[in-house]
């Protein structure tokens, strides 16, 4: 893991945008250097000597895609400020088998730990996990969900499609056949953010997973990009 190089997206004066693997951890777990913000410090500094790097955000060890890392500790507050005041609209691609409960619409509830490092979604709406999505057929039985959340609960995706009857392909946690599948299909599709008075913008499709390559898929993802043209609803 130590030898993975990864993909970078983008690399401004104040941050970095880098293409996260898919199964690849945030933190270091049984191998030191395996985590994925060890590998970014590790391939950044040799790259380009830049030894001070803040994590603002994270993804989960099954999801792929866009993440942000800071290069100072000031634009780590001013990041970590846009995502508590929910100005990073946030994009991810998921596939799942199975039929919803429905195909498009918003996902919305408390959400409270469940067993074995799972979680649940209430009908309650104290504060709740908001999520708003379309679907695409992509097989018989199978669907394509771009899903842009207005909050950022643990697991909130991966809770939000089980919720609904459709739990993500390969999802270790969530998914009764996850044995089936190579990965986890949950990606971080797409960013956007307003950072000293500039706007940013990225989309990038997934790079791994035969579900995600077939021609099926690649054409709703093609139809998909950039996500925010998309005529969302208000909520």
């Amino acid at each position: 893991m130590a030898e993975l190089e990864l993909t970078i997206v983008d690399h401004q004066e104040d941050f970095v945008i880098i293409d996260k693997p898919h199964n690849v951890s945030f933190h270091d777990e049984d191998d030191i250097g395996s985590g994925l913000f060890s590998l970014i410090k590790a391939q950044l500094k040799s790259q380009f000597g830049l030894t001070e790097l803040y994590p603002v955000h994270r993804l989960d060890k099954i999801t792929s895609g866009l993440i942000i890392v800071a290069k100072s500790s000031e634009a780590a507050r001013a990041f970590q400020q846009l995502f508590q005041q929910h100005q990073v609209e946030k994009y991810y691609l998921a596939i799942a088998d199975g039929k919803p409960k429905k195909k498009q619409g918003l996902i919305k509830g408390d959400m409270v730990k469940s067993r074995r490092g799972m979680w649940k979604l209430l009908r309650t709406v104290d504060n709740p996990a908001v999520s708003q999505f379309f679907s695409y057929p992509l097989a018989p039985k199978q669907r394509l969900y771009l899903i842009k959340p207005h909050s950022g609960k643990t697991h909130q995706i991966r809770v939000a499609l089980n919720s609904i009857g459709v739990p993500i392909l390969g999802d270790p946690l969530y998914s009764s056949n996850d044995g089936d599948s190579e990965r986890g299909y949950l990606h971080a599709f797409a960013l956007a953010f307003n950072l000293n008075n500039k706007h940013y913008q990225y989309c990038l499709a997934p790079s791994s997973g035969a579900a995600f390559k077939s021609p099926a898929a690649l054409e709703v993802i093609t139809s998909l990009s950039p996500p925010w043209q998309q005529n969302w609803p208000a909520l």
